[in-house]
C-alpha cells in the first residue's frame, strides 16, 4: 500500500467545474523515491517536472518511508516551504543541501521559489499512524486500521457535516453538495475561509486516499460522477462507523427555528 500520494501540478481536480481528467498522481511506497525539477542536462530522470526558469535542473527529492515521507532539498541557494494544508498556517523550511528532512504532516504543500512567483505540488500521506487504545504492549503485531481518519482533521468535518442529514433523520436520501457544506463549516474557526473547490478537494481525498472507494463507477457525467462519490462516501462511512452520532457535536450549532415573527402584529383595519 502507497505511503504517500503526489498530486502533479496541473488543473485543479477537486473543482467538477474544471478539466475533469485532474492532473497526474504518482503513489509511492514504502523505499520509494521520485526526484522533481526543470529537467535538462543530466535530470533526465525526474519522477515530474516543475517548469519554471527559477527552479534548478535537479531541485529535490521525494522518499516514502512507512507512514511518513522525506524531503531533500537539492539546491544549494533556496529553501523550499512545506505547508500544512491542515493547519493554521503550520509550515516547516527544508533548508538548502537539506537531504531527508522528515514530514509529519498528513495533507501538505511543497512550495519552491520560482521566476514567476513560486511552483507547488501537494503530497498526501494517507497511512499516518494512530495510537489504538485497545492494543496491548506485547501482544504481536499491531492491527493497522484500514481507515486511518484523523478525527482533528479538516477533511473528517467535511465528512461529518456530509453525514448529517443521514444521521439525524435516516431516512432523509438527500446529500448536501459542496457549497451547503462549507456554509455549514463557516463558523468554525478552522473553516472561515472553507471554499466550495476546498470541500470538493477534501471529498476526492477522502474518497480516493482514505476510505479508498473503486472509482470506476464513478466517471460518468458530472452529476453521476459527484453524486455517486458522495453517496458511496456517505454509505460507507456510516455502514462501518466511521462518522457517528457523536461526531455531530464537532459541528457548529444549528440555527434555532423561531415560531414568532419580530415584526410587530399590523392593527386590523377600523
Amino acid at each position: 500500500m502507497e505511503t504517500i500520494i503526489v498530486q502533479l501540478p496541473g488543473p485543479s481536480w477537486a473543482d467538477g467545474e474544471h478539466d475533469r481528467r485532474g492532473p497526474g498522481l504518482l503513489h509511492l511506497g514504502p523505499g520509494d523515491m521520485a526526484d522533481f525539477g526543470r529537467g535538462g542536462p543530466g535530470a533526465a530522470d525526474l519522477a515530474f517536472v516543475l517548469a519554471d526558469p527559477g527552479i534548478s535542473r535537479r531541485a529535490g527529492r521525494l522518499e516514502a518511508a512507512e507512514d511518513y515521507w522525506r524531503l531533500s532539498n537539492f539546491s544549494r541557494t533556496a529553501g523550499c516551504v512545506v505547508e500544512n494544508l491542515e493547519g493554521a498556517g503550520e509550515y516547516i523550511t527544508v533548508a538548502p543541501g537539506r537531504l531527508g528532512a522528515p514530514v509529519p504532516f498528513e495533507f501538505s504543500r511543497v512550495v519552491l521559489p520560482a521566476l514567476n512567483g513560486t511552483v507547488d505540488f501537494k503530497v498526501f500521506a494517507p497511512q499516518h499512524a494512530y495510537l489504538d487504545e485497545r492494543s496491548v504492549p506485547g501482544a504481536g503485531d499491531q492491527t493497522v486500521n484500514p481507515f486511518a481518519l484523523d478525527q482533528t482533521s479538516k477533511y473528517f468535518l467535511v465528512l461529518v457535516a456530509l453525514c448529517e442529514p443521514r444521521l439525524r433523520e435516516p431516512s432523509d436520501t438527500t446529500l448536501p453538495g459542496a457549497g451547503e457544506i462549507a456554509e455549514r463549516l463557516r463558523p468554525l474557526d478552522s473553516c472561515r475561509d472553507l471554499s466550495r473547490s476546498a470541500v470538493n478537494y477534501h471529498i476526492d481525498y477522502l474518497s480516493f486516499a482514505k476510505l479508498r472507494l473503486d472509482q470506476g463507477d464513478m466517471q460518468g457525467e458530472q452529476g453521476g460522477r459527484t453524486g455517486a462519490k458522495r453517496a458511496r462516501l456517505v454509505a460507507s462511512a456510516l455502514r462501518f462507523g466511521l462518522v457517528r452520532e457523536e461526531h455531530l457535536a464537532l459541528l457548529p450549532s444549528r440555527p434555532t427555528s423561531r415560531t414568532a415573527s419580530r415584526r410587530p402584529a399590523q392593527e386590523a383595519p377600523a
